[in-house]
């Protein structure tokens, strides 16, 4: 029984299902909309979520240019940059993430993503959604 066990395991091995996240993440944050299964979208909103949070609790920093930051407000970046880079493994997408898509989410109290149900898949009938940044409209 899996009593008190929160996240799904899709039949994966932590290793690759932490692997799937990480490119999911990515690919969202690279494309802002990504079309996959209702379950994996459920799951993956969890995990977007958190590394888009990473990035916004800058605040005003995001709009700062490198120039004018302070040594301790430039550590706070690299050291946001580095929690972030965690789970988007790409440079290009991290930098698009603080440079792009944070700054339109600042102000935002959560809800970075949104989950659209766009039926069954004609192969096996799963339940597909749409996952996109609530940013990009």
């Amino acid at each position: 029984m899996r009593h008190q066990k929160s996240g799904r395991r899709f039949g994966r091995t932590s290793a690759h299902r932490r692997a799937m996240f990480r490119n999911m993440v990515t690919s969202l944050i690279e494309h802002e909309r990504i079309t996959t299964t209702e379950a994996k979208a459920k799951e993956l909103r969890r995990h977007a979520e958190k590394t888009i949070s990473k990035s916004l609790r800058l605040g005003d920093l995001l709009t700062k240019p490198r120039e004018e930051r302070s040594v301790e407000e430039q550590g706070r970046y690299v050291h946001a940059l580095r929690m972030a880079g965690r789970m988007i493994r790409s440079r290009e997408i991290l930098h698009k993430l603080f440079r792009d898509v944070a700054p339109k989410l600042q102000g935002r109290p959560g809800g970075y993503t949104r989950l659209i149900k766009i039926g069954k898949r004609h192969g096996d009938a799963a339940p597909m959604a749409i996952v996109e940044l609530v940013s990009r409209t």
